[in-house]
Parts: C-alpha cells; sequence; structure tokens
C-alpha cells in the first residue's frame, strides 16, 4: 500500500458560527444545546457576512440518531442529505435553491480538508466523501448559505458546511458501539435489516504536542436502491409473479424484482497531530484513510414453469435488467491535510494545503451484454453473463477510478486596522486541482478484481484548475452600521481531457479541447444593528460555478462523444440576494430570510429532443425565490427546548431554448416546502428525551414536471418523518442511548425507496 508523497500547505477554513452567549442564571439552568439557526461568530479571516446556522456536539449526542455524519445535518433548515441507507456512498447535499443532482454547489470541509467531490455535479461519484469524518469526533458544524462571501468559490451558490473536530487537552481515550435494526417492507421484499458500528479514540497532549487517533468501522446492510420493471402488464414468457404498478409517468409497469441489496463493511482511520510552534504559531497534520467493501444483491419476484426463480427480464431469456443491482465495490481512499496558522494582535494569518486520493476504487458487475468484437485473442469471448450463473464468477466489467482527486491550496490573512478595529481587511489566495481518471475494462471473472482485465470498453480522463485571488473588507460605518464588501479573481482552465471508446474491436479515442476562462465575482452585505440583539442585514453577491471535470469530460451511457461529454459547457453564473431579520436574545434566536437567486447557464442533466438524448446541457436561466423561517429557543417550557424551521421556494426554469416545456416548471428535487422541528425535554440531571419531524413537499425528477406519480421507483414524493432518542447518563464516563428513525414509518421515494422504521442503540464511553 502506497501512501501519497504530496502534501499542500493553506489555512484551516473555519465556519462562521451562530452563537450569543446566555446569561448567568440561565447558563445555570440549562444544561443542553439546542440548534442555533442565525447567529454568526465572526471567523478571525473570513468575516463571512452570510447567513448561518451552527449544531454542537452536545446537541448532536442529545437530540440525532447519528451513525455517519451526514446524519447530523438532518435537521438544519432547508438541507437534505439523499441518505438512502447506512453505508451509502453516494448522499449529495440538497440546499434551498439547488437539488440532490447539483452536488457541486456546496462545499464541505472537515478540519480545512475539501469532502466535496468536485469531480462531479451528481448525486453519484459527485457526492461528498462524508465518511472521512465519524459523528463521535466532532466539536461542531458551522453551515452558510449563499454565495455572499469572498473567501469561497462559486461552488458555495447553495451551502458551505465547515466540520471542525475535537483534539485533546489531556489524555483522552473513547469507545462507542451502536447497533440498528429496521423492518422493511415492499412488494415481494421483505427484510430485517442490522447495522453494527464500532469507534474508538486515544489521544493526550505533551505539551506543545497533542496527538488524537481514531477507528471506526461500520457492517451495515440496505434495503434495494432500485428495481428491475418491464413495461407493460405482461410478464416475460414462461414467468409467473411479480407486481403490477405505474411508472414515474403514469405508464403501466410490471415490477419483476429488487436490486442492489447492499451489504458494507467500511473502515475509518485517522491519525491528527498538533503542534505549538511558539505561543501564536500553531501547526498540524491530519492523515485519514477509509476503505469499503461492498456486495450488491438482487432478489427476482418470478417463478418459472417448475417453481424456480427465473431472472427472465425478456422474452428472448437475458437476465440484463438484473444485472446491474448486481456488483461489488471496493475502495482506498487516503485524505492529508498540512496547515500552519498564527495570530498576532491585529494579524491573523492561516496556510493549509489538502490532498484527497482514490487510491484503489473499483466497482464490478457480471457482463451485461455480448462484447461485439471480443475474441479469444483481443480479450474474452463475448458472450453475455447471464444469471443465476453469474452469481458464481464469470466475464464481467470493473470501472477503475485509482487515481481521480484533488488537492488544494490556500493562503490567507486578516488585519485589523483603526481604533476599535474599525476596518477589518482580509484576503489570500487559493489554487485547487482535480483529476478525473475513470475506466472501463472488460475482465475475466468479475467477482475477483485481480483476474486478468481484457478489453478496455471506456474511459474518461481529464483535468481542471482554479487560481484565484480574494479581498474583503469589514467596516464599520458607524456603532449600528457594518458593511461589508469584496470580489474574489478566479483563473479557471481544463486541460488533459480525453474520451475512449470500444467500436467492435478497436478503441477510438477522442482528445478533448481544453478551456480557459476568468471571472469577477462581487459580493456586498450591509448590517443595520436596530437595536440590542436587532438586526437587518441585505447581502448580495455573484458567483461562477465552473463546470466539473466529469461534466467536461465523462462518458455516460447516452448521447454520444460530441454531445455527452461536453467539453463546451459555460459555467453557471448565480446572482444572490438575501434580506434577513435576526433577533437573538440570551437563550434565543430567531430569523426570517426572504432571499432570490437567478442562475444563467445552469448546468443541469435534461432532454435534448433535436438530439433525442439526456445530458448535462447549460439552461439558459432559472430562478428561485423564497423565504425562510428559523428559530430556536431554550427554555419555552421548564426543561424543555425547542428550535426549527420552515422554507418555502419557488424555483422554477425561467427560460430554456433546448426544451421549452421545463420553462415555470419547478427544478429538479427543490419542493416548495421544507420544514423541521426539533423538541428536547430535560427530564432529570441524567436523562433527556428529544422528538423530531422533517417534512418536504412534493418533489419532481423531471424538469418538464411531467413525472406525475411521485411515490415509485424514480420517482420524487412528499414525506413526513418523526424521529425520537432518549439518552440516559449512567455516570460521567457512560451513558446510553436508544431512539427511532421514521417512527411513523413514512413509505416514500425520492428516486430510491428510503429507509422505514429504524430503532437505533447505543452506548459511549469516555475516560
Amino acid at each position: 500500500m502506497s501512501l501519497p508523497t504530496q502534501t499542500y500547505l493553506l489555512a484551516l477554513t473555519l465556519g462562521l458560527a451562530l452563537s450569543t452567549p446566555a446569561s448567568a442564571a440561565e447558563a445555570d439552568a440549562t444544561v443542553s444545546q439546542v440548534i442555533v439557526t442565525g447567529r454568526r461568530v465572526q471567523d478571525p479571516i473570513e468575516t463571512s457576512p452570510s447567513t448561518g446556522a451552527t449544531v454542537t456536539a452536545e446537541t448532536i449526542a442529545t437530540t440525532v440518531n447519528a451513525v455517519s455524519v451526514e446524519d447530523t445535518l438532518k435537521y438544519l433548515p432547508s438541507l437534505l442529505v439523499r441518505k438512502r441507507h447506512i453505508g451509502d456512498n453516494f448522499a449529495p447535499i440538497a440546499t434551498r435553491t439547488s437539488g440532490l443532482g447539483a452536488s457541486a454547489r456546496s462545499l464541505i470541509y472537515a478540519d480545512g480538508a475539501l469532502l466535496s467531490a468536485l469531480i462531479g455535479n451528481n448525486n453519484g461519484n459527485g457526492s461528498p466523501r462524508w465518511t472521512l469524518v465519524t459523528p463521535e469526533e466532532i466539536e461542531r458544524i458551522d453551515v452558510l448559505y449563499g454565495p455572499f462571501s469572498a473567501a469561497y468559490s462559486g461552488n458555495s451558490i447553495g451551502t458551505t458546511v465547515n466540520i471542525k473536530t475535537r483534539m485533546p487537552t489531556k489524555l483522552d481515550a473513547r469507545i462507542s458501539a451502536l447497533t440498528t435494526y429496521e423492518d422493511f417492507s415492499i412488494y415481494g421484499t421483505s427484510q430485517s435489516l442490522k447495522t453494527g458500528q464500532f469507534s474508538a479514540s486515544v489521544g493526550d497532549r505533551f505539551g506543545d504536542f497533542a496527538v488524537l487517533g481514531s477507528f471506526t468501522r461500520t457492517d451495515a446492510h440496505s434495503q434495494p436502491v432500485s428495481f428491475t420493471t418491464l413495461t407493460g402488464t405482461i410478464n416475460p414468457t414462461g414467468a409467473t409473479g411479480g407486481y403490477a404498478d405505474l411508472n414515474k409517468l403514469a405508464q403501466a409497469i410490471r415490477v419483476l424484482g429488487a436490486g442492489g441489496i447492499e451489504h458494507h463493511v467500511q473502515d475509518t482511520a485517522k491519525l491528527k497531530f498538533g503542534l505549538d510552534l511558539t505561543p501564536n504559531i500553531h501547526a498540524g497534520y491530519i492523515l485519514a484513510v477509509w476503505t469499503d467493501d461492498t456486495q450488491g444483491g438482487v432478489q427476482s419476484y418470478l417463478t418459472d414453469a417448475s417453481g424456480a426463480t427465473t431472472y427472465r427480464t425478456a422474452n428472448s431469456g437475458v437476465t440484463t435488467g438484473f444485472n446491474s443491482g448486481v456488483y461489488t465495490r471496493d475502495a482506498r481512499h487516503f485524505s492529508q491535510v498540512l496547515n500552519v496558522q498564527g495570530e498576532d494582535g491585529r494579524l491573523d494569518w492561516q496556510i493549509i494545503g489538502t490532498l484527497y486520493r482514490y487510491e484503489h476504487d473499483g466497482q464490478n458487475n457480471p457482463s451485461p451484454d455480448a462484447v461485439t468484437g471480443i475474441t479469444a485473442t483481443t480479450g474474452f469471448v463475448g458472450t453475455r453473463n447471464d444469471l443465476p450463473g453469474a452469481f458464481a464468477g464469470g466475464v464481467g466489467t470493473i470501472q477503475k477510478q485509482d487515481g481521480t482527486g484533488w488537492r488544494t491550496l490556500d493562503a490567507k490573512a486578516a488585519l485589523r486596522l483603526g481604533p476599535d478595529d474599525q476596518h477589518t481587511l482580509s484576503g489570500g489566495l487559493h489554487i485547487d486541482e482535480e483529476t478525473l481518471n475513470a475506466r472501463t475494462f472488460t475482465i475475466a471473472n468479475w467477482r475477483d478484481s485481480h483476474s486478468a482485465l481484457g478489453q478496455l470498453r471506456s474511459a474518461s480522463h481529464g483535468l481542471t484548475q482554479t487560481k484565484a485571488i480574494w479581498a474583503q473588507d469589514q467596516v464599520k460605518l458607524s456603532p449600528s452600521l457594518n458593511l461589508t464588501f469584496g470580489a474574489r479573481y478566479e483563473w479557471w482552465e481544463a486541460s488533459k481531457g480525453f474520451n475512449t471508446t470500444l467500436s467492435t474491436a478497436v478503441n477510438a479515442t477522442l482528445a478533448q479541447p481544453g478551456r480557459k476562462d476568468e471571472f469577477l465575482s462581487p459580493k456586498a452585505s450591509l448590517e443595520w444593528q436596530v437595536q440590542d440583539g436587532l438586526s437587518i442585514r441585505l447581502s448580495a453577491g455573484r458567483a461562477y460555478r465552473t463546470p466539473t471535470v466529469g461534466e467536461l469530460y465523462q462518458t455516460t451511457s447516452v448521447g454520444t462523444l460530441l454531445a455527452n461529454p461536453n467539453p463546451g459547457l459555460l459555467p453557471e453564473q448565480a446572482t444572490s440576494y438575501e434580506l434577513a431579520l435576526e433577533k437573538q436574545s440570551d437563550a434565543s434566536s430567531l430569523r426570517l430570510s426572504v432571499f432570490s437567486e437567478v442562475v444563467r447557464d445552469a448546468l443541469i442533466s435534461q432532454l435534448n429532443p433535436a438530439k433525442s438524448a439526456t445530458f448535462i446541457q447549460n439552461v439558459d436561466r432559472t430562478r428561485a425565490e423564497g423565504v425562510e423561517f428559523a428559530g430556536a429557543r431554550r427554555g419555552l417550557l421548564p426543561n424543555i427546548d425547542v428550535s426549527g424551521s420552515l422554507t418555502y421556494v419557488n424555483a422554477v426554469t425561467a427560460k430554456d431554448t433546448a426544451f421549452p416545456a421545463a420553462v415555470g416548471k419547478l427544478l429538479p428535487s427543490v419542493p416548495h416546502w421544507k420544514g423541521s422541528a426539533v423538541v428536547t425535554w430535560r427530564a432529570t440531571d441524567a436523562l433527556t428525551i428529544s422528538t423530531a419531524a422533517r417534512f418536504a413537499s412534493r418533489n419532481y425528477a423531471n424538469l418538464a414536471n411531467d413525472d406525475m406519480v411521485g411515490n415509485t421507483y424514480q420517482g420524487f414524493y412528499r414525506y413526513v418523518v418523526v424521529d425520537a432518542r432518549a439518552v440516559y447518563r449512567l455516570s460521567d464516563h457512560t451513558e446510553v442511548s436508544v431512539g427511532v428513525d421514521n417512527l411513523n414509518n413514512d413509505k416514500y421515494f425520492l428516486f430510491h425507496p428510503f429507509p422505514q422504521r429504524s430503532i437505533f442503540a447505543q452506548v459511549n464511553w469516555k475516560m
């Protein structure tokens, strides 16, 4: 196993928090924390004017049945992480103006390391690498809304999430054991799904040096993520069983079976080091390794004349409809962070570099078709590998992404000038580079990743790079009036793109053209402190979200090399506004935001009727306008804390030359309404009980909103989910917790079927 040798320096990105200290009396009476929805603690360098929200380790432990880090965000305003099941590797985040297919419109950081996979803009390989962080190591999470800070690239159009993890100040050891149980039933599938997770960490501080090591293993079983269907009302010849239903377009279908029934074994190991070089200069290094072993299986609802299970999906006897649900995935990813930061009176500075690399990443499937032209001398004999024989092995395909990854380098500083720090000048330099290296081969035995590789069936390669400078000034115009203004200038380049496809026995390689562009993104925010605790803030910002290397150069299963990939895609240009009214007190926070966002040349996957294909295209203009309310209150009633949010947005296609039917329709997976509420009762000093609810109104999958049926495979439906959690502290060292997610057992689809009622139990011990 070789470790990446490159490390980069840049400044640690700490989020902006929303917190206001409670009075001494209230602090004594309040032993738990609630989600903070409006307060912003200024980062010493970035001085972001954005609206935000914060969740702390105490809040997570009290209110969230958290198996992985993305669970901890589920009650924050307007956010939805599409986590299909425990162990899901593809969990993109949706925001108040962007859907689940717009993963590149968010920035996710952990201790300065970029977890956002900006190699794609989708709900697959573009999903954040959440697994590099575990819930037990979180100290706090700060979320920013909108592209109003010059410190962040245009990928912040939707949200920026900054995860800060803990470091020990003394000897610190912790152990956690968790188990979950879910009863899942749909069509002919009835499962009892179990998950086990074990986490341990130990660390200490020795004078100026601190170290923390941690390890987490998750062994999870999932419900199906896909279904094999056949259009019409008749089963394949000779097969009985299956279920009659409608697809998302309200067409009659037969549901023949379930696929993508996954078993995950995942490990996350981390080493974190901290060193005080001087009293004012600190250095840190983090090495994280994540491994994954996933098995995907299928269940057929069909039987043949003899009563045996059959996987036939067509009258010819082929089983290709099931083959895509049978696979293995194994991966080994590395993340490194090296950071140096300092403070000296009026000057703060930071330098931080990050590297994320897919050291190994592959998915194997049984061959879905006869590979025309592949012979014993050029590869493997071109025969289709049908089920059930394919369960044992045989010819297949392997998709390898080894060498894919990204690296970043940032240097930034802030200087406070004038009496009472009248000016806070901040600025910095930024470099990032994303590499895509995806290849699919025929393989002799799809169940053995080390078996001989055959013909290269397809390849996608490319590189994108952004260099940027930014500057921002926070000016105190008067004791009650603050102005923050700045700009970001970016130089963007895409290069080294090529695609290879298989034509009979010959590989055809097409070198893709490179691209260069430059952008200026101005930002401004004016905040008026009307009175103590009451403020009004108007923010405006422009942001350019450049195409990812995957959008430009990755070959997909539809279209041609001329249309998909598309190296000619234009960057998205977002113009965003927000008017926020905030009221803060020692025990509560209230915020009302009115926001508007227009995106020109939006990058969305859609049908192009002229080319009879669906692929990423520039949509002329989208528009989102909405209102968001968020609030939190400690001690609303004796020993009861509450928090919640409600968002209404009308996010539509405003102009679409290629597909006029989309104009005026809701953007994919951006519903009109989203909301959440959390109630926490501190029953005794040892026992805390929480109940939470989250909901969303009707979603749509298609730009034209012609998917009339939502509660079906590939449809997007509304949902209401109620969760509950109880935590009991046995001692200062040990606590136990039990909980239920989806207590009301809402059975809903967001393209995939989502988890049904799930029970959690956990034991935590700390020194």
